[in-house]
């Protein structure tokens, strides 16, 4: 299996969807702006994770994206093999060179086990638990439409006009003793 920063961001995003999944779906586009995740890249990441039934899309106004099934039935593992695919058989690739390079030290064995017990870890652990632990830690839920983050205005000084102090015309010339 592999971890990759796609993978991560897809659990990332589908812990949101889970999390606000009694607003109604949730656009790409609020969820972009929350997680600060490329809406280009979210959507590549929302076609595989649709198609692999992780998540339902809606479509027209008010439409967006929810679960595709209850949170505790969706697999942290489930969510990486959608967006990243299965790992490639590196155990048989090494054990085939080991039987070529017989002098060798090899340890396909130890990989096929670590990367069996890393599947058994991340499929015993659910969305609805990690749901659950981003709400006793204190996240925020969001509406479904954020407000644009208002800056506070800019002090001003008031600014008095001032007079200048330069002729603005042919009779004020003379007024500055330039006229001759």
């Amino acid at each position: 299996m592999r971890l990759s920063t796609k993978g991560r961001l897809a659990v990332v995003a589908m812990i949101d969807v889970a999390l606000h999944r009694k607003t109604g779906p949730i656009s790409l586009a609020v969820l972009s702006r929350r997680q600060r995740i490329s809406l280009s890249y979210l959507e590549q990441m929302f076609a595989d994770l649709r198609r692999h039934g992780l998540v339902a899309s809606t479509r027209g106004p008010g439409g967006g994206y929810g679960l595709g099934r209850d949170a505790a039935s969706i697999t942290v593992a489930d969510i990486l093999f959608a967006v990243d695919g299965p790992a490639d058989d590196a155990g048989a690739k090494s054990r085939a060179k080991a039987a070529d390079d017989a002098q060798r030290c090899a340890t396909p064995e130890l990989w096929d086990s670590l990367s069996r017990k890393v599947v058994e870890f991340l499929d015993s652990v659910n969305l609805q638990k990690l749901v659950e632990d981003q709400i006793a830690l204190g996240v925020q839920l969001h509406s479904q439409e954020e407000p644009a983050a208002k800056r506070p205005e800019p002090l001003r000084a008031a600014v008095k006009p001032s007079r200048p102090n330069a002729p603005n015309s042919v009779f004020e010339l003379a007024r500055f003793g330039i006229a001759g």
